[in-house]
């Protein structure tokens, strides 16, 4: 296995700060879809009027619709209310960005026996499942109160439980000791698994077949160019596939996770 040069740690450096300043951005402006997603995972009153009148619950969902949702959020709790946990939502997704790409970079190295990234693409996909895997389950031990606060904070509407992130961390410390803090990491983990695992497995299938694709294209055109190299249209449509992929598949076990966090 090749040593490790100084630029390589460089670039796994800018990899892992750029990973965290994406996740940053991007949980910021995703964020009113996130409260809306978690509102609806942790109630647990029935969302039809079937469920009504076959169980033991009479009161109806508060979230029957995406729409009906937005409207309530905004008129109970204002345009804030969309935003709130995004505190520790940043708080846990920069550490969770910075580790899972590093860790991933060192597993794909260890796999590869190059730290180069032309030589990581040629890895199988079952190698590149369980380096994503494992990458992920690093990242969400680092971070996980941070992404338990931030669920508590964003599930709750008005009447607030907790106004203020330190003080949902004060009472959970208090109530349970440090131990709450990680109250639903098993069921967590046994999401991300799956979820970071093909998340990750699919996006280097993607760039592989898109990669083929490019290459009849060239032969066909008879162009000659980088055959290996991505426009960033294509890395963002892969990426955009690949995390598509693994959400429908792990879903289920994200409500069951946030069950566990509230």
């Amino acid at each position: 296995m090749e040593e490790q040069e100084p630029g390589q740690w460089k670039r796994m450096v800018i990899d892992a700060s750029a990973g965290a300043i994406a996740g940053g951005i991007s949980r910021t402006v995703t964020s009113p879809l996130d409260v809306i997603k978690i509102r609806f995972q942790v109630q647990l009153e029935p969302t039809t009027s079937w469920a009504l009148l076959n169980g033991h619950i009479s009161r109806p969902s508060k979230y029957t619709g995406m729409f009906q949702a937005t409207k309530d959020i905004f008129r109970e709790e204002g345009l804030w209310g969309f935003w709130r946990g995004n505190v520790p939502a940043l708080l846990m997704v920069m550490p969770y960005s910075a580790i899972q790409f590093t860790v991933l970079h060192k597993l794909k190295t260890f796999a590869a026996g190059s730290s180069k990234a032309e030589n990581h693409i040629n890895l199988s996909a079952y190698l590149s499942y369980v380096s994503g895997a494992l990458a992920g389950c690093a990242a969400t031990v680092g971070s996980y109160p941070f992404d338990l606060l931030r669920t508590i904070l964003a599930s709750q509407g008005e009447p607030k439980v907790y106004p203020t992130m330190r003080s949902a961390f004060v009472d959970i410390v208090s109530t349970r000791g440090f131990r709450g803090l990680y109250a639903g990491l098993s069921p967590t983990l046994v999401e991300i698994i799956p979820y970071a695992g093909l998340q990750f497995g699919t996006y280097d299938t993607f760039k592989r077949w898109t990669m083929d694709w490019n290459r009849i294209r060239s032969s066909n055109t008879s162009s000659t160019g980088a055959d290996n190299n991505l426009s960033s249209f294509q890395l963002f449509v892969c990426g955009l596939a690949a995390g598509t992929c693994a959400k429908l598949v792990c879903h289920p076990l994200d409500v069951v996770k946030k069950r566990f966090q509230v």
